[in-house]
């Protein structure tokens, strides 16, 4: 008998070991499903695009018209000046990917009239963001990445808008760079990146610093303005500045009247040009 106690116990402890050994391992948390999404006219977008879903794996898919835009500048221009005089969209080609099977769509567009382009609108018409994070991105002239994400936050208001990229198409040699930093300081790359400072207070802006706003728009047609403040800070390899504008009437067309205020950032690398970055108007 005492022996078959020996062995109760024994077994006992045995299996409280075994219990303790084999703890419940937490499952690990799903890396989200995330889909590039964009429309591109020059090629510009999906440069951007492609950049995005190559350093993300992410799944990625054109937005398509049915009747393309010419590739000519002012011939879709002048369509496009059409198209808003008669309220008519584009019609686009159906997407192939299913929205519902994605938690993250990245969703980029060139600017066009101050907001994404028209086949876009289109697309943001018949699609169901409803629960989905919705990280724009785009690309444009001189500036309207605020402007089109307050448009996307009014179009789509069940979906969550993060914060996006913007970049003129003058300066798409610097796109994988800040992209790289987008991605991670925004959490969807591991990585170290730049945090820069906020700007500081803004005050008078110099006769150098009058000249380095001039050599940044100069040769640019929309913009024909004067700074008038300024705010400086240090960025890696150079120097970024926010002035803020007001235009100055037309020599052209004197009937057009000023369009007014406008904060234009630029920045100055060591060594090179100083180049505007974008508009807020």
């Amino acid at each position: 008998m005492k022996n078959i106690n020996i062995l109760l116990v024994l077994a006992a402890v045995t299996m409280t070991a075994v219990s303790c050994g084999s703890k419940k391992e937490t499952p690990k948390e799903e890396a989200p499903k995330m889909l590039v999404l964009y429309y591109s006219q020059t090629g510009n977008t999906k440069a951007v695009a492609e950049e995005i879903a190559n350093k993300l794996g992410a799944d990625i898919e054109e937005i398509t018209m049915a009747d393309p835009y010419d590739p000519d500048f002012q011939a879709t221009i002048d369509r496009c000046l059409k198209e808003r005089e008669q309220e008519i969209l584009p019609t686009i080609n159906p997407v192939k990917a299913d929205l519902a099977n994605y938690d993250v769509i990245f969703l980029g567009y060139p600017v066009w009239f101050g907001t994404y382009a028209p086949p876009v609108i289109t697309f943001l018409n018949d699609a169901d963001f409803s629960g989905k994070k919705i990280v724009p991105f785009c690309t444009f002239g001189s500036g309207g990445l605020e402007s089109s994400v307050k448009d996307l936050v009014a179009a789509e208001p069940n979906a969550e808008v993060l914060p996006g990229y913007g970049v003129r198409a003058a300066r798409l040699d610097a796109m994988p760079k800040e992209v790289d930093n987008f991605l991670k300081a925004s959490g969807f790359l591991e990585g170290e990146y730049t945090q820069l400072a906020d700007f500081p207070e803004q005050h008078e802006v110099s006769a150098d610093e009058s000249a380095i706003f001039d050599a940044a728009v100069d040769g640019y047609p929309m913009i024909h303005a004067k700074a008038k403040t300024v705010a400086v800070r240090t960025i890696p390899d150079g120097t970024e500045y926010l002035f803020t504008a007001v235009d100055l009437p037309r020599e052209d067309n004197p009937k057009m009247p000023p369009a007014g205020e406008m904060q234009v950032y630029v920045t100055v690398a060591n060594g090179a040009a100083p180049v505007f970055t974008k508009v807020i108007r």
